[in-house]
């Protein structure tokens, strides 16, 4: 940073520094041999549409919002429907209430770009960890 970054230029920094540790997380999950077409977002950060268009881009993956904004407590209590019988399996449970309200496309162009940064953010983090 530099005497002419201001506020924003951190706040976006922040934002996009939470972006690239969830493609690093992403990456594992394909690693693992999942194919991931899109990306789902929830949550009080999935109401920023500079967020969602950060993520979209960083992922190089359309991102949507779903109808309810609750993500880990809902998402259990779907999961126990599922548990007590209720629904038959996790994808009928899904197809029967899992909504998107809206969707965002990458940009290619921002996409190249942060797939730039992202290969600096996977060497600086861990040299920058051991100084904790």
């Amino acid at each position: 940073m530099t005497a002419r970054h201001n506020r924003a230029d951190l706040i976006r920094a922040i934002l996009e520094g939470v972006a690239f540790s969830q493609k690093d997380c992403l990456q594992i999950i394909e690693q693992m041999g999942t194919r991931v077409e899109s990306v789902r977002l929830s949550g009080g950060g999935a109401r920023s549409a500079l967020w969602r268009q950060i993520f979209a881009d960083v992922f190089g993956k359309r991102v949507s919002t779903l109808e309810t904004e609750e993500g880990s407590a809902y998402g259990a209590a779907l999961l126990s429907m599922v548990g007590t019988g209720r629904y038959p399996s996790i994808v009928d449970l899904c197809r029967a209430t899992v909504r998107e309200t809206s969707s965002i496309e990458p940009r290619q162009s921002e996409t190249v770009i942060y797939d730039r940064g992202h290969t600096i953010y996977q060497a600086l983090y861990p040299a920058l960890k051991v100084l904790q």
